[in-house]
């Protein structure tokens, strides 16, 4: 709506302040003004919606501790063919983890080669793509060195054993920065290792950089510039796992760790052509990972196929006695399972012409560009002898549900709200978090709680859905799909699936039941192994 339209006034949030404590300026009063009058909205949502007095909120008090249980960690692979040093080891910079393991494992290529030969890309291509908030050269030369070390004992932790990999920079480091992409936390470090680099370094894996995220998650802006993507570098590579989709993409390290809370690993893996894992809600451990949304945040492996991402989570998930909301179920990677046994489904409206949806011309190309692609996915599905069944998603208003990322985010950056800290962002726009932190101070608690209610009403629509079905396809950004997943939990595999007439990639997603990663990778297995869209590499050759 029009500023003059709106119904708030400065002076009614400089009241509202003086009941809560807070100092905000006339101009950051003027800014709030509009994402408070389109947050009236949001409440008219929640209050919409029916909430009988049995609906709780989708939030637990639990009394007990977190669960500390250990879990199965297999790693089964898939056959694969002998796999022969290249002649330049540079060559391989874009092989697969499973490719990458057999050439380590059979002690053609020592960890210290790989790791000196992708140091040395991310330092060629790092001035192109931005993608880099710190080197971890050091430790990686102590990593690779016991990695050689121990394989040449008969010691093979693996097939992560040796790799070198990239940390989204909200993951802590012990002795590096963690900076969380954001000119408040420039420098900032802390003095412990994240339960995910942690259980990498048990995998034997070498962390051999901390890779850019847009500030605090959210974008591909960071404090130090606009992270590329290598497809072409007059755009950004999406967010806010904005470093680690460059990184992988571009061929400067074997897989990366990314994290989700409204599509930060899926966005990014669509730009940037790489196949990414959203694990369900819980799966991952959390400790030692920047909090943005306590009830919606998930750290998954960002790769190069879909059996590379299995051998990743494998290594990463399960509970750590720390994040309360760690589950116990076990994940068993079985690159045997027939994918023909399970009950496949693809949601029916995106795949329609209608599901291009914009008046932009401009746009309307690109999204159709999207849908053709997508709309081969099924072609590629049902030649595999699939029987895809049609489905819905719940059709329910979910526009208040953001409230609830915005209340939680805002607390988890109250201080730096409160201090004036976050003036100093290098972003500062309508939809910018400093403007949404300070907006989100004046969110009552009874629409956050009810938000979680209408959340309780969307969970129990999806469970209905995903009585019948364990994998469902649909376009990426189709169907609401993303959001309304977010928001319930489930896993997602997303992986490319063609190009756009730009020649950038575009992708499809591959929605599994809870804690059904092991389905869901399989699904998207099948179709990726009857297409070569994740063989096709960016060249950075042009752009150096």
């Amino acid at each position: 709506m029009p500023e003059s339209d709106s119904p708030i006034s400065p002076d009614q949030i400089a009241a509202a302040e003086s009941l809560l404590d807070l100092d905000f300026t006339p101009a950051q009063r003027e800014q709030m003004r509009k994402t408070l009058s389109q947050r009236l909205a949001q409440f008219a949502s929640i209050r919409s919606a029916p909430l009988d007095n049995s609906i709780a909120p989708a939030l637990r008090f639990d009394i007990d501790p977190p669960a500390t249980a250990p879990v199965p960690r297999t790693y089964a692979m898939s056959a694969q063919p002998p796999v022969p040093r290249p002649a330049d080891l540079e060559d391989a910079a874009f092989f697969t983890i499973t490719q990458l393991a057999e050439l380590v494992r059979s002690r053609q290529v020592t960890s210290l080669e790989l790791t000196e030969m992708y140091l040395r890309r991310l330092k060629r291509y790092d001035p192109i793509l931005q993608c880099v908030a710190a080197y971890t050269e050091e430790l990686a030369y102590e990593q690779a060195k016991r990695a050689d070390d121990e394989i040449a004992r008969g010691l093979y932790r693996s097939p992560l054993h040796g790799i070198p990999w990239g940390a989204k920079d909200l993951l802590a480091t012990r002795g590096y920065p963690t900076q969380w992409g954001a000119m408040p936390y420039k420098d900032q470090q802390l003095a412990y290792d994240a339960t995910v680099v942690q259980r990498l370094e048990a995998a034997g894996a070498v962390l051999i950089a901390k890779l850019t995220l847009g500030a605090l998650a959210n974008g591909d802006i960071w404090y130090g510039g606009t992270t590329k993507n290598p497809w072409d570098i007059s755009e950004g590579s999406s967010g806010s796992s904005a470093g680690p989709g460059a990184a992988t993409a571009a061929g400067l390290v074997g897989f990366s760790i990314g994290s989700e809370t409204m599509g930060s690993i899926v966005s990014p893996s669509t730009r940037c052509g790489l196949t990414g894992l959203r694990p369900t809600f819980g799966r991952v451990s959390r400790h030692g990972a920047m909090a943005l949304s306590w009830s919606m945040d998930k750290l998954g492996p960002m790769c190069r196929s879909v059996e590379d991402c299995a051998l990743v989570f494998s290594a990463i998930y399960g509970p750590d006695g720390l994040d309360a909301t760690c589950s116990p179920q076990a994940f068993v990677w079985d690159p045997a399972l027939d994918p023909l046994n399970l009950r496949v489904a693809y949601v029916a409206s995106a795949f329609e012409p209608e599901a291009v949806g914009t008046d932009d011309p401009d746009k309307q190309e690109l999204y159709r560009s999207h849908l053709a692609n997508s709309v081969a996915v099924l072609d590629v599905m049902r030649a595999k002898e699939f029987e895809l069944t049609p489905i819905q998603l719940p059709d329910r208003e979910i526009g208040g549900l953001w409230t609830i990322l915005e209340a939680e985010s805002a607390a988890a950056f109250d201080q730096i709200t409160r201090d004036g800290r976050v003036d100093s962002m290098k972003r500062q726009d309508d939809s910018a978090w400093p403007n949404i932190f300070r907006a989100a101070r004046l969110i009552p608690a009874v629409e956050y709680i009810n938000a979680n209610r209408v959340r309780t009403q969307l969970m129990q629509d999806m469970a209905r859905v995903m009585s019948e079905v364990d994998v469902f396809i649909v376009p990426s950004y189709g169907a609401n799909a993303l959001q309304i997943t977010n928001f319930t939990g489930h896993p997602c595999v997303v992986l490319p699936n063609g190009f756009t007439d730009k020649g950038t990639p575009t992708s499809i997603s591959f929605i599994g039941g809870l804690y059904k990663e092991a389905e869901t990778l399989s699904v998207a297995k099948a179709y990726q192994d009857g297409s070569d869209w994740h063989k096709q590499y960016p060249d950075l050759s042009a752009a150096q």
